[in-house]
């Protein structure tokens, strides 16, 4: 600490630049003995004042009288910018911040304690003058410079007052006083306590208040770290850009961040144009600038991007790491290249990189999700081939691939191979066998390995009872549900919006509206805010009763809590509508989509259509479907189908095979609905041979004919009283293994006549014995 006396005693007008131990001789050299007298005798009268309020008044004209003094005297040399710029041109011969300089040694020396705490009565008085004079606080500040923990206790002190106005000049000296002297730490603590501050005002006043320009880069660069770190994005992008006009070169490290930031919010084309400028500026990238750029690439699906900066890396000579392929592998996986991820495997083996099991999940979650498991469950064995060792995560990657399909006999053994791998399942692993086991409505089993949990000390979590919760539901089982959702209380784990709207949305969807409403309402007096999807499970509910009245009310319960009507909220308002023969409604509900700024799509267009069918109005059906076309929204194989049956069945099969026709060149591929009612179309025209023409052409097409296909046709036949070839048919749809249900029955027998009856129920008993023999032989 430097010595108060020495401070009190040494003349008031010391230049600032010089440090504290050898202002008064060189103070001597500058200044003439009338005017040191002056100033003595002003440092002996101000000193009373200085602990007084009074201080205000008598500052003001000493002040005036000294800039006066100034002018007038050749032995006071005051540069005309040092007004206009008090930061960056060193400040002489000032007797008042000299005064303030030496009265803040003296007070951190004795009182020092006192500058910890926030105070407003013993201190206040003495500085009040500085937190009402930006100039000289600034200047004040600055001359503190040559020992900084003095300048940082007072700063700090200032902070706390409730009359410091956090100028931004002051801030950009605070910062030059502590980076300048290698103190970034303390810096960095300033920098990250006057982010509520104008950024573009500290960016200025550090870019013009600072002439160092190394002292600035290293400022500003700690500016743009705080920045980053605190995800302030458009903040960050201000300063990067505010550097680079002002020809200083941001820290590479700190453009990461934002590029990082850029990726987390998918903003393409705003990262490009920063790497853009990186390069033009002469910022090298690194590694990690390569790695976030990929990583944004391969997640938008722009794989060849990601491997031409993979191609830029290895030019110059920046040599990609396990995570730049990982990045690649992932990106293939997604997209569907699994011979070109695994061609990045060998390449990294062929580098000599370490192949783990980063490197193989995304490529089995890959195949799993494109249905191919057997290719997935054979990467386990060439990993270990290739020195990787199957992790939990890669298990539970195949487990969960099982479980999707329904395979659970797969999945099971796949979670005893993991044990006997000595790798121990986790709760993910749990949860995934839980949920394939209630997916397919085995409980049973699913309880049992929720039984297990206790026994391998693994706690379940709202996911583990949420997901046996809806598995309950779907069978009905809802005071089971109920059940488990006040044991999953009792046991510490709350319930989550996801609980509450599983609850509502089954008990809607079985019809029990009253406990759909007491589970709804639970969840709100326990504080639970609830989502978009629970609202619009209500709506969903109440239309399907035809409550119109009740769900257009929920609408506006949606909107007061913030949540706007989405699409598919407006397609169950349409549906429901339609279903009713409320057309004008219905299209007034279109109409409040577009305003809303909501186009509808084609599920919106296809439920008008089928409602405008259902009710036989075909003609304004065929207005829906042309508008749509018009509008631009595709149909698919449901609206065409919808046309084509509406067609069909009035006797229009020119009609209806017309949108066929259609419906092809477009690509879309038909199913077997949309034959079935081209081919019930042609038995209404008696046109039988085009319509077993029209059965092969489906099965050539891989649309494989259900037992409605083969009813349509035997119905025809025996419309035409064609016996042995409805009989025939049915032999072969017996042969196919399709089973015919009473409506099959139904139709072959109304047309015939009485004598013919019991010798066709022989026939059908003999054809029937016949085909179970045929399979029973098959079978052994």
């Amino acid at each position: 600490m430097c010595n108060t006396k020495a401070l009190l005693c040494r003349p008031a007008a010391a230049s600032i630049s010089d440090p504290p131990s050898s202002i008064g001789e060189k103070r001597r050299s500058h200044v003439s003995t009338p005017c040191r007298k002056l100033m003595a005798l002003c440092v002996r009268a101000s000193k009373p004042y200085l602990h007084s309020s009074r201080f205000c008044t008598i500052y003001l004209k000493l002040r005036t009288f000294y800039l006066l003094r100034s002018i007038s005297s050749s032995s006071f040399i005051t540069p005309p910018s040092t007004v206009s710029n008090p930061i960056s041109i060193v400040i002489r011969n000032d007797f008042l911040v000299a005064q303030f300089v030496n009265l803040i040694y003296m007070s951190v020396d004795e009182r020092r304690h006192l500058f910890c705490i926030k105070r407003d009565d013993w201190i206040s008085d003495e500085f009040r003058v500085l937190f009402i004079d930006r100039e000289l606080f600034v200047r004040v500040l600055y001359s503190l410079r040559s020992c900084h923990t003095t300048a940082l206790i007072f700063f700090r002190w200032a902070q706390m007052q409730p009359e410091f106005k956090h100028w931004e000049s002051a801030y950009s000296v605070i910062l030059e006083i502590l980076v300048s002297n290698g103190f970034t730490r303390r810096a960095r603590k300033i920098v990250y306590g006057m982010v509520h501050l104008n950024v573009r005002g500290i960016v200025d006043a550090l870019i013009d208040g600072l002439r160092n320009r190394r002292t600035l880069t290293r400022v500003l660069d700690l500016v743009l770290w705080t920045y980053a770190t605190n995800s302030m994005l458009e903040e960050c992008l201000f300063v990067f850009y505010k550097m680079i006009q002002n020809d200083l070169l941001a820290d590479v490290r700190n453009c990461n961040q934002i590029l990082r930031l850029l990726r987390n919010k998918n903003l393409i084309e705003q990262a490009e144009e920063v790497y853009r400028v990186m390069g033009e500026s002469g910022i090298k990238p690194s590694i990690y600038t390569y790695n976030t750029l990929m990583d944004m690439c391969c997640k938008d699906g722009a794989i060849e991007k990601g491997l031409d900066l993979l191609s830029e890396m290895q030019r110059r000579d920046c040599q990609p790491s396990e995570v730049t392929y990982n990045i690649l592998i992932t990106g293939w996986s997604k997209k569907g290249g699994f011979r070109e991820a695994r061609g990045l495997i060998a390449q990294m083996l062929n580098l000599g990189l370490k192949v783990t099991d980063f490197s193989y999940n995304p490529l089995i979650d890959g195949y799993c999700r494109q249905g191919m498991l057997d290719e997935a469950s054979s990467l386990l064995e060439e990993m270990v081939l290739r020195g990787a060792s199957p992790s939990v995560t890669s298990y539970n990657i195949l487990i969960y691939g099982y479980c999707n399909y329904g395979q659970m006999n797969d999945a099971h053994q796949k979670l005893e191979e993991m044990k006997r791998s000595s790798l121990l399942p986790d709760i993910i692993s749990y949860n995934t066998m839980i949920y394939g086991y209630c997916r397919i409505g085995y409980l049973r089993e699913a309880f049992i390995f929720f039984e297990e949990l206790n026994c391998r000390n693994l706690q379940p979590t709202a996911i583990t009872y949420n997901t046996i919760i809806d598995g309950l539901c779907r069978l009905g089982y809802l005071d089971d549900a109920r059940q488990l959702k006040d044991e999953m209380s009792s046991r510490g784990i709350a319930p989550d919006v996801f609980t509450f709207t599983i609850l509502v949305n089954r008990s809607q969807k079985l019809g029990n509206l009253s406990m759909a409403d007491e589970f709804y309402y639970e969840m709100l007096h326990l504080g639970i805010e609830p989502d978009q999807f629970a609202v619009v499970s209500r709506v969903v509910g109440e239309m399907k009763l035809g409550d119109t009245s009740k769900a257009f009310s929920l609408q506006e319960e949606m909107l007061s809590k913030g949540f706007s009507p989405d699409i598919i909220t407006y397609n169950v308002y349409v549906d429901r509508l339609g279903r009713t023969g409320n057309f004008a409604k219905a299209l007034e509900m279109m109409q409040k989509m577009l305003r809303d700024d909501l186009v509808p799509d084609h599920i919106t267009y296809t439920t008008i259509i089928h409602a405008y069918v259902e009710y036989k109005n075909v003609r304004l059906a065929k207005e829906v479907f042309y508008d749509m076309l018009r509008k631009g929204v595709s149909p698919t194989v449901v609206t065409y189908t919808i046309l084509i049956q509406a067609h069909a069945a009035m006797g229009r099969s020119d009609l209806a095979f017309l949108y066929f026709s259609e419906m092809l060149e477009k690509g879309i591929p038909p199913n077997v609905i949309t034959y079935n009612s081209l081919i019930n179309g042609l038995c209404i025209s008696r046109r039988m041979e085009e319509a077993h023409k029209l059965l092969i052409e489906m099965e050539k097409r891989g649309v494989m004919p259900n037992k409605y296909t083969y009813t349509i046709l035997i119905k025809g036949n025996c419309n035409l009283e064609n016996w042995s070839e409805a009989l025939r048919l049915y032999r072969e749809m017996l042969d196919k293994g399709i089973q015919p249900d009473s409506c099959t029955h139904k139709v072959l027998f109304k047309r015939l006549e009485r004598e013919y009856k019991v010798h066709a129920v022989k026939y059908l008993e003999d054809l029937v014995t016949f085909s179970y023999n045929s399979h029973s032989s098959i079978g052994e």
